[in-house]
């Protein structure tokens, strides 16, 4: 059944009033020279281009108009063309269609294209939706721009059949050290987009902050969000707020995983509630850097009641299946305490009917029936990766990948970079993309690396610019090896690939690392 769909003429260059007068692209950009790179491509034929009689054709259904509609949003500015959305089917143009093919399963989609249009086709929402990142990457960097720019609009002749390696494709934010506006989150998360990125962790509370409204708890938000890291006002988001992200992120067929870390980085809550601490004394708010010093009180009855409180009112909110409870650096809470919190915490996520998420450290501590461990190590920690892989054999536990050598877009990427810290070293844009996710943790079980994500750390990170620069052009290259075959995986490919997107990046307004190890273009 047709759902979506661009039309439009064929035309081989730009109309008189579109662009004719500019230097036309000597031909459109190879079939599938994108990150990331797509499972299949078949070049071959005329290309498509868009023009100002092009149509995007959605169907009947209510999914396919709301891609299209995105698809419309991000072409409009730059093209100056109308590109209707519209219901009526039709052979030219740009067209969006389910399918009922389990082949493309749901993140997955068919992209064709020749001169009388592309067409897109997905048995879901998701897949249409990824389809039009492609689209968008086929397109000179140019269509990124909010002004109208010179043509011609070019798609290549031939078909790409894409589908996801890995369901988990991730990035998370940490808003508790610094905290982010609702309006620099979702700016992230548009540029997250684009590379199919289709989970935002948001790392919620830390020693330094409380970033979310717990109305049975109000003061973690109102005391415990009242500060940062180096004494700035903090802040904190309101329910309203939240679901407002959730939503955005879900337009963008992103699910957002709440993380609110336990039983240690806690300093926020227990400042904020002397009965929390053991001795009933609150200490003052923190806004230093330093980790591992603060620990909920584990024998208290009153810990868990705080727990059940807190995980009950985000669950409700969240529509996504996952819950992080944090669990790394737990250095002031006792292995023996660690394991009986980790018991309970664990427990209450299940009673929400959501799946537990923790950091690997949760190996040590019977994870439940389904639980993600999240692996943050380094190359050199061998015998927490030999622990995460014995408890992926139990369980039906997974594991996510984010080595912190690797994947954490806070690192420096050289001696000189501001800013960032540098305690897993430096990473440059190639060690962050050389590595294999499905053979970094050694005999782990099959099938249980779910995927990848890039988290970035914000103790010295303030700005959105900020975390722009440091995370392009890593971030592409996560998404990528989350995204596509292993078999695409190729440093000297993919280099050439990601030198291409430099001026897209520009385009979008993102002053990137031009890191020396990737050839540049300008287009």
């Amino acid at each position: 059944m047709l759902l979506v769909a661009v039309a439009g003429t064929a035309a081989v260059g730009a109309a008189p009033g579109e662009g004719s007068a500019a230097p036309a692209q000597a031909s459109p950009r190879p079939l599938g020279q994108i990150v990331p790179a797509p499972a299949s491509v078949q070049a071959g034929g005329p290309a498509y281009t868009i023009s100002a009689h092009t149509r995007i054709r959605v169907g009947h259904s209510a999914d396919a108009k709301k891609v299209g509609d995105a698809l419309a949003k991000v072409l409009r500015p730059s093209t100056g063309y109308p590109l209707p959305v519209t219901a009526q089917d039709g052979r030219d143009g740009i067209r969006l269609r389910f399918t009922s093919d389990r082949s493309l399963g749901d993140e997955g989609y068919r992209l064709e294209s020749g001169r009388g249009g592309v067409t897109i086709t997905a048995r879901r929402a998701a897949g249409l939706f990824h389809g039009i990142q492609t689209l968008r990457q086929q397109l000179p960097a140019a269509v990124e721009r909010p002004t109208r720019q010179h043509g011609p609009w070019q798609v290549a002749g031939g078909t790409i059949k894409d589908v996801p390696r890995y369901g988990y494709r991730g990035a998370m934010v940490d808003v508790a050290r610094h905290f982010f506006t609702v309006d620099q989150l979702k700016r992230y998360i548009d540029q997250l987009a684009l590379y199919k990125v289709n989970k935002l962790r948001l790392h919620l509370s830390d020693d330094q902050g409380w970033r979310i409204v717990i109305d049975s708890w109000p003061r973690l938000a109102t005391y415990g969000g009242s500060t940062q890291v180096g004494g700035g006002p903090g802040g904190y988001y309101t329910k309203a707020q939240y679901k407002d992200i959730l939503r955005y992120a879900a337009d963008r067929h992103m699910e957002v995983v709440p993380e609110i870390d336990t039983p240690g980085h806690t300093n926020s809550a227990l400042a904020s509630y002397a009965d929390l601490n053991c001795d009933g004394v609150a200490p003052p708010l923190y806004t230093g850097t330093e980790v591992g010093f603060s620990s909920l009180c584990v024998d208290k009855d009153l810990t868990y009641k705080f727990l059940d409180d807190v995980i009950g009112e985000i669950a409700r909110m969240t529509p996504g299946d996952v819950i992080h409870i944090g669990g790394d650096e737990a250095h002031a809470t006792p292995h023996e305490d660690y394991v009986k919190f980790m018991t309970k915490a664990q427990a209450i996520v299940g009673k929400y009917g959501k799946r537990v998420m923790g950091w690997h450290q949760l190996a040590s501590a019977n994870p439940v029936e389904g639980a993600i461990m999240q692996y943050w190590g380094t190359e050199g920690a061998a015998a927490d990766r030999k622990a995460v892989a014995e408890a992926t054999h139990e369980n039906g536990v997974q594991v996510v990948i984010s080595p912190a050598d690797r994947t954490y877009l806070d690192m420096k990427y050289n001696k000189n970079t501001k800013p960032g810290l540098a305690w897993a070293g430096y990473v440059e844009a190639q060690r962050s993309y050389d590595w294999n996710p499905g053979t970094y943790i050694e005999d782990a079980a099959p099938g249980s690396v779910l995927g990848v994500e890039a988290p970035i750390w914000s103790e010295n990170i303030r700005t959105s610019e900020e975390i722009e620069y440091m995370a392009f052009p890593r971030l592409p290259g996560v998404a990528e090896l989350g995204w596509s075959p292993e078999a695409t995986h190729d440093w000297d490919r993919y280099k050439t690939r990601l030198a291409q997107q430099g001026p897209r990046l520009t385009a979008m307004g993102i002053d990137f690392y031009r890191s020396p190890q990737v050839p540049w273009v300008n287009e």
